[in-house]
């Protein structure tokens, strides 16, 4: 009789059953460890052939081996030696997970004085494993399962049994992922966790049951995969990112065997999932390029953990009231976060203020800081799986709490109106994204922040190093620190003082050491927006840290001396430290100096980086710059925000393999004149477009045409994102639409234009955008001469759950800033993705996209980067079409309303004002918006 067996223990198998689609490199995966390159690559490399001997090394104790013999009728043969017989057979049950397991018996060898340990493999399907990669591959996974000691006893722990043996059989193997098991497992949580009878428990009790009982399995991986990192010990890569919004967890691949469960108990899967708030963790595209990298790290099976800040309330939540943006804390943590799992162990102490004194060790001076505060950084965990294996790295987020020592010394003199004081300014660090820096005090929280954040993080990374090596030599092989942006910039400076004052090394190996580990990714166009930190504010915060970029900024001039001569204009330029009426920290040239690789986000930033934002450096260093152009994931923009357009994709390719490999989509080219897939294509559009217009009336009121176009542009309100481009656009199109005949209206692209993002709250011109689009909107959507040809919504407080509704329901999606200003834009991706077509600027990664799907395919308008200076020389706003003149006046003399409000708004893109290019570019933006009326009237838009 064949036994199924049950998931590994000790290898990360694949969670999907082998089909009979799956071929041979599914089978391996299923037995393999994490892949990674640095580990795996020696392994294959070394393997000895099938039906050769491989060695194991059981904890050191004893010598066995595994054979292969192929030639066998029934199946494949694997013969197992070894001296001690007991806990083998539980450790291949648990190691060979998707396979048959045949005749297994145990005979005692009195000549070679061991135990044989015999049995036959074969796939799901009866068939033989023949192929020499799977082999090797289930050998190493029994290799690493034998190694791990699992199978020698060890006595002293129960009846002669190692502790090992004993908390396996206490485990009894993974979690299940059958209905009945997670049925078993929710009602657990609702009755022990969550503290409810499980005969009486509602949605949002059923949501948290729910999220803990994948949590469960989420904790099972994760333990699994940081034990093997810990045992092979490989170089990690450690993510330091001020963003991160995560979302739902989809990789375990369970998700139909929750809805399943829940449906049992009477629940649905959909409505326990709206009870899930998005955690406020980020602010828009930077946040979600790290939750995407953080799902394709843990896919690909890097060893990699990531780090950031649990904020109480993140960035704002948006009210919008009589079209007016306001801001309102975001209580997202106010009902918990089930996902999370704090660790209250994990703690550091993060300092702040003081003075630096010199002092003795070993013989030689020193510095010493003497901080004047001192505040605790609290870890807590999110673990992140990949997709198609086992591999489950971390989300480590630090939450500020107040050092033990200010409450002692107040509860102590009595002061208990000072302990609460001080308890409520230290966790202040950790409460809101982004401290709006227009304040002396708002420039001190932020780098406080920044500098709690890094030092937390590398007291983990250098504590984790330390616990297994002995030797900082060995550092810049076994870490690599990787600063997206320039908010984590300060980790230089830490990690240095770490090195020349706690462990004491000299600055000469200090440096070595440093310039091997860091590398920058930056997402800055304009040298002007690079961040700067005020010398003093510096000096004040953090002293020991400007003495070090002091000396730092010392040696990197006087090797540039050497290099370029006397040139002080441009070793003004470079210096980190910038001269004049307010000195100041330049912080991205102090990553440039001190990190072996700086990063553009697309080709076209690249080209900024090298000609514009740092051009010194990179003729200084051109080997340092390189480009990765951002990307998203698949995973949580199709098959989770698209789940109808998954299934068609899975059909129409006929494999799920495209979920992990993206590059697989493009054999969909085959079936793209297939009547068959456009029709079931254009019925996924349909029911999406249905959702969004549902949540579009259930939001706004305003009922919309399902046959209309859904035209959206949602990001961040931006001048240089150029919303105002868009709106004056529908204003155009409201005007000509008034001025036809009834005849000609039958003619018109019916529209529905859909705008959404967030306004800094200190950023006027953006706050006004937001409120002349709901006036504009105001006056279309209640004129009863346009109806259902043209209508206006804004979203409020647009988020990544809001973002599932709108990007797979739009038909067109604008990416229109003014060409040089964006680094990539990840949004246009999303958006192609699930079937939308683009209408954009040359920018950011528009150009590398024209270059995969080809220009005909999008509605490309706009001055190019090399266009841009001349025309702001020209004053494009004196120049600027009848058209974009009578629109703005429309606007500034009050056709929508609010007048004197709008004056200032209309004042950027007149009088020579308009920097942004709106009134250059407006006759070629309406020229792209035409075309797209036509493609759509001729059925190649979406309307089919």
């Amino acid at each position: 009789m064949s036994v199924v067996l049950p998931p590994s223990l000790v290898t990360f198998s694949c969670h999907q059953p082998i089909t009979q689609k799956h071929s041979s490199l599914s089978i391996l995966k299923s037995f393999s460890a994490p892949d990674h390159a640095s580990l795996r690559k020696n392994d294959l490399k070394n393997a000895t052939n099938s039906g050769c001997k491989s060695l194991i090394r059981a904890s050191g104790a004893t010598i066995s081996s595994v054979t292969v013999e192929k030639d066998v009728t029934d199946g494949t043969l694997f013969v197992i030696r070894a001296k001690d017989k007991r806990g083998f057979l539980d450790v291949i049950a648990r190691v060979l997970k998707g396979v048959k397991i045949e005749k297994p018996t145990i005979q005692f060898d009195e000549e070679e004085d061991c135990f044989v340990i015999k049995f036959l493999v074969t796939d799901l399907n009866g068939n033989r494993i023949e192929d020499e990669e799977s082999l090797i591959k289930i050998e190493n996974a029994l290799t690493e399962a034998i190694d791990g000691g699992v199978v020698l006893m060890k006595p002293g722990f129960v009846a002669g049994k190692s502790k090992t043996d004993r908390m396996f059989e206490l485990m009894d193997g993974f979690l299940k992922n059958d209905p009945d098991s997670l049925q078993k497992d929710i009602l657990h949580h609702v009755e022990y966790t969550v503290a409810r009878s499980r005969f009486s428990f509602d949605d949002f009790e059923a949501y948290q049951a729910l999220s803990l009982s994948v949590r469960d399995r989420l904790i099972e991986r994760w333990h699994d995969t940081q034990q093997y990192f810990k045992k092979k010990d490989p170089k990690r890569l450690y993510f330091l990112s001020l963003e991160f919004l995560m979302g739902n967890v989809i990789n375990l691949g369970i998700r139909d065997q929750c809805a399943e469960a829940l449906s049992q108990l009477g629940f649905e899967y959909e409505v326990l999932a709206e009870q899930e708030g998005d955690a406020a963790l980020g602010n828009g595209g930077l946040a979600r390029l790290s939750a995407c990298q953080m799902d394709s790290l843990a896919t690909l099976d890097y060893p990699a953990w990531g780090y950031g800040l649990r904020y109480q309330y993140g960035l704002f939540r948006q009210i919008i009231l009589d079209g007016f943006q306001h801001e309102q804390p975001d209580y997202w943590l106010n009902f918990g976060n089930p996902w999370e799992i704090e660790r209250v162990h994990v703690s550091y102490p993060v300092k702040f203020y003081g003075t630096v004194k010199e002092d003795t060790v070993n013989g030689k001076k020193c510095k010493v800081w003497i901080p004047g505060e001192t505040v605790e950084a609290v870890a807590y965990d999110n673990p992140i799986p990949g997709y198609g294996t086992r591999n489950t790295i971390n989300l480590r987020l630090w939450a500020a709490k107040p050092s033990d020592g200010y409450d002692i010394e107040s509860y102590n003199t009595g002061d208990y109106i000072n302990a609460i004081v001080n308890r409520q300014k230290a966790e202040t660090i950790s409460n809101v994204l982004y401290p709006d820096d227009r304040t002396y005090q708002g420039k001190e929280l932020r780098l406080k922040q920044q500098y709690f954040f890094v030092s937390a993080s590398l007291q983990d990374i250098v504590r984790r190093f330390k616990d297994v090596h002995g030797n900082f030599d060995d550092f810049p092989d076994k870490v690599a620190l990787q600063l997206n942006d320039t908010h984590p910039s300060i980790s230089i400076a830490e990690l240095m003082r770490v090195l020349l004052d706690e462990e004491h090394l000299s600055w000469k190996k200090s440096w070595h050491i440093l310039k091997q580990v860091f590398s920058f990714t930056t997402h800055t166009v304009l040298p002007e927006a690079l961040e700067k930190v005020p010398i003093d504010l510096f000096q004040n915060v953090l002293p020991r840290h400007l003495q070090i970029i002091y000396e730092i900024n010392f040696a990197f001039m006087e090797e540039l001396k050497r290099k370029i001569g006397q040139d002080y204009v441009r070793l003004s330029r470079m210096s980190i430290v910038e001269e004049g009426a307010v000195k100041n920290i330049r912080v991205a040239n102090l990553s440039i100096v001190c990190s072996h690789t700086v990063n553009g986000v697309s080709r076209a930033h690249y080209e900024l980086l090298k000609t514009r934002v740092f051009k010194d450096f990179y003729e200084l260093w051109p080997e340092k710059f390189q480009y990765k152009t951002n990307g998203v994931t698949q995973r949580r923009w199709i098959v989770v925000s698209n789940p109808s357009l998954c299934a068609l994709i899975s059909k129409w390719l006929g494999t799920e393999s495209w979920i992990r490999d993206i590059d697989i989509l493009t054999r969909l080219r085959e079936h793209a004149s297939n009547s068959d897939l456009q029709k079931e294509w254009m019925m996924v559009k349909k029911i999406n477009k249905q959702r969004l217009a549902e949540y579009i009336e259930t939001m706004s009121g305003v009922k919309v045409s399902l046959d209309a176009m859904f035209d959206v542009q949602v990001k961040r309100i931006h001048e240089y994102k150029r919303q105002l481009l868009n709106i004056l656009g529908v204003i155009h199109r409201y005007d000509c639409i008034k001025n036809m005949e009834k005849t000609e209206r039958e003619k018109v692209v019916p529209r529905v234009c859909i705008i959404g993002g967030k306004a800094p709250p200190g950023y006027e011109i953006a706050k006004k955008i937001i409120k002349l689009c709901h006036a504009v909107a105001e006056t279309i959507n209640n004129d009863d001469d346009v109806g259902d040809l043209l209508k206006l919504v804004f979203i409020p407080d647009y988020n990544v759950s809001v973002a599932e509704l709108v990007i797979p329901g739009s038909d067109l999606s604008q990416h229109i800033s003014t060409a040089g200003h964006e680094a990539s834009g990840t949004g246009s991706m999303k958006f192609l993705m699930n079937g939308c077509l683009l209408l954009a600027t040359a920018d950011g990664s528009t150009n590398e996209i024209i270059e995969e799907i080809g220009e005909e395919n999008m509605f490309i308008f706009g001055a190019k980067i090399n266009e841009i200076p001349a025309l702001r020389e020209k004053d494009s706003s004196n120049n600027a079409p009848l058209q974009f003149v009578r629109v703005v006046r429309m606007v500034r003399d009050g056709y929508f309303g609010f007048k004197d409000y709008f004056k200032l708004l209309c004042d950027t893109v007149e009088n020579g004002k308009d920097f942004y290019l709106l009134g250059s570019d407006f006759a070629s933006y309406l020229e792209a918006q035409f075309h797209g009326d036509a493609c759509w009237q001729n059925g190649m838009l979406g309307n089919t």
